[in-house]
């Protein structure tokens, strides 16, 4: 149902903390300029835990605005079942293509409650379902057993393995064969993801590198590794930014660089300052120095 790259997008703000859409629309645009296949809202790289229910569904419309037939999906990372489904009744009213849902980020629940949790989620939004699996971020885990049990729902499709494990990938291809579409939702995990059979990838640079991203899998989806693995070395120490307490902040210093944007975000966050910043801007500079010539695919 979905295949190819999906950008969790950042959420932008004006300088008085409210929605930027204008800018939000410059930058999503840019994203589908540039070959992405959908977007992503209100994740972790979206500060969907900062936004109110409101914001949220402010921000899928804008996303849908910009997407035009490509699919949106809105994240459900609530901390009450209650709350994520009322966000997933009111994203099918306003036309979300599907929901990423992580379970709770504040109640680390069971293997009993994770599969309830997700199946409320689903059945009161009735739409497409991502299982986002991330056991270091979230503290949860959802299982590839998990995974198995949930199988008889249609409606959850996909899933965004982001357990930094990359034989998991290869555990729930074992297990499902294309039951779900397997998405990475690790950046610096990406290449090795769609090696083993990955046919998205939930990306986080790609909001500030789009047309790397994209490169990097149409080159693998054709089978021109070497040249996918060329681009991706290079990318690895910016790719390493998201796998960082302060991926919001990295990234967003990555865009300010990359496409001229604003690195503002919502408290308690602030921009990177002092030694951190120094730290994330070289990466960033050295990277923007020697970026590659990309081939055509």
């Amino acid at each position: 149902m979905w295949t190819g790259v999906f950008p969790a997008v950042t959420t932008k703000f004006t300088e008085d903390d409210r929605l930027d859409h204008a800018e939000m629309e410059r930058c999503f645009a840019l994203q589908m300029e540039a070959g992405c296949d959908g977007i992503i809202v209100c994740g972790s790289l979206g500060e969907g835990p900062m936004l109110s229910a409101d914001e949220k569904i402010e921000v899928l419309k804008t996303a849908q605005k910009i997407a035009g037939k490509k699919p949106v999906l809105l994240t459900v990372n609530e901390a009450g079942t209650r709350e994520a489904a009322a966000i997933a009744r009111r994203a099918a009213k306003e036309g979300a293509n599907g929901l990423m849902v992580v379970p709770s980020p504040i109640y680390h629940t069971n293997a009993e409650e994770t599969v309830a949790a997700l199946r409320a989620v689903a059945q009161a939004g009735d739409l497409p379902v991502m299982i986002y699996s991330n056991r270091l971020a979230y503290r949860v885990d959802v299982t590839v057993d998990q995974m198995e049990e949930l199988a008889s729902d249609k409606r959850f499709v996909a899933i965004k393995e982001s357990s930094d494990d990359i034989r998991r990938s290869t555990e729930i291809i074992n297990r499902l064969g294309s039951r779900y579409d397997l998405f990475t939702g690790v950046d610096n995990l990406a290449f090795e993801a769609l090696s083993v059979g990955a046919i998205g990838w939930v990306a986080g640079l790609v909001t500030a590198f789009p047309r790397e991203t994209v490169a990097i899998y149409q080159l693998m989806k054709q089978g021109r590794r070497e040249e996918a693995l060329a681009i991706y070395r290079w990318f690895r120490p910016l790719l390493d930014l998201d796998v960082s307490t302060y991926l919001v902040q990295n990234i967003k210093l990555a865009e300010v660089f990359a496409i001229n944007t604003n690195d503002r975000v919502r408290m308690p966050r602030q921009p990177l300052s002092g030694e951190r910043r120094k730290a994330a801007e070289k990466i960033i500079k050295d990277a923007l120095a020697v970026r590659p010539t990309l081939p055509q695919f």
